[in-house]
């Protein structure tokens, strides 16, 4: 409709707005190549001899949709086990997917799917599906904390409720899943945990002053993977940040951000699948405390061509739409 249509371009002209560098240049763009100019090559001696999740357990939140089920499906395709902890049961006219879905589709695609109705902001919760997990597959490999909310109203703005909402799955979600975790990762085979948050080189005012609530929250999870990187490294378990360098067609960009205009501007989330099976087959005690970008990790395995993770074809490299913190 024209009232729909509307509001996306409202949505667009403000994120386009937040996205905006303090010195009034235009926001990033994503250029052709920039990243195989830029990217050193990963050395050998960090990659694991056989580069196969074949029978690694990989414990994901929010994993019904978008990026998480990405990062579930491209682990499946070696024969992973793959847990979907996540609170969507029931079909949503706006949300695709539950965790019945995901499952089934981790399972065509060749790896053993155990869906959990889990609410990451209950220790309990959490507790239960970490427990679950283990009794299914003996034991935890991988951990994704995917799951994350988003409002990017300023502070006058904001419902407090929102803001604890962000808070609780962000920041509280990533470090409660990482501590009820731990224990498992101690015993497990190449250990990672994965924080789907951004770099903390960027800490720039124009990235808070817009949105300080959801900014706060989002760079929470990144300060777990400072700290946690720093603490577990005697365990030997790798603690990384991964994050997209463009927006990625997800239902938050299409419901929240953008809408379809947006959507043709993104890369599809395979890019994070991909990018995170590159970190996954790394050696723990040799790929720990990094902070990613999606592109940079595949050009530093020798990608060149990111064409294919483009939604729309003909939109151009230069063209995409940079993602916050970048």
């Amino acid at each position: 409709s024209s009232s729909s249509a509307s509001l996306n371009m409202q949505r667009l002209s403000v994120l386009a707005r937040q996205l905006q560098p303090a010195s009034g240049r235009r926001a990033f763009q994503v250029a052709p190549a920039y990243s195989m100019t830029f990217t050193p090559p990963v050395p050998k001696s960090h990659l694991l001899e056989e580069r196969s999740l074949k029978g690694k357990t990989l414990f994901i939140s929010g994993a019904s949709r978008g990026i998480g089920l990405a990062i579930g499906l491209r682990a499946a395709r070696d024969g992973a086990n793959v847990v979907i902890a996540a609170k969507t049961t029931e079909p949503h006219p706006k949300l695709e997917g539950t965790i019945y879905t995901a499952a089934e589709q981790v399972e065509a695609a060749g790896g053993k799917a155990l869906p959990i109705v889990c609410d990451i902001r209950s220790e309990e919760s959490v507790a239960a599906a970490v427990q679950q997990a283990v009794d299914k597959f003996g034991g935890i490999d991988i951990l994704v904390n995917n799951a994350s909310a988003i409002n990017l109203a300023n502070t006058e703005k904001v419902d407090m409720k929102r803001y604890d909402l962000m808070h609780s799955i962000n920041t509280r979600g990533t470090f409660l899943c990482t501590k009820l975790c731990l224990p498992h990762l101690k015993k497990g085979k190449n250990p990672h945990v994965l924080n789907i948050s951004p770099p903390v080189h960027n800490l720039q005012p124009h990235w808070f002053g817009p949105h300080v609530a959801y900014t706060m929250a989002k760079w929470g999870m990144s300060m777990c993977v400072l700290g946690h990187s720093a603490e577990f490294k005697q365990f030997g378990v790798a603690v990384n940040a991964l994050w997209p360098r463009t927006t990625i067609a997800t239902a938050a960009v299409n419901n929240l951000l953008g809408g379809s205009e947006l959507m043709d501007k993104s890369r599809t989330p395979e890019i994070m699948g991909d990018a995170a099976w590159c970190i996954f087959t790394r050696k723990s005690d040799k790929c720990t405390g990094n902070f990613f970008v999606d592109d940079t990790v595949l050009a530093s395995e020798g990608v060149t061509d990111f064409s294919k993770y483009r939604v729309n074809k003909d939109v151009k490299d230069t063209e995409l739409f940079p993602d916050f913190f970048v």
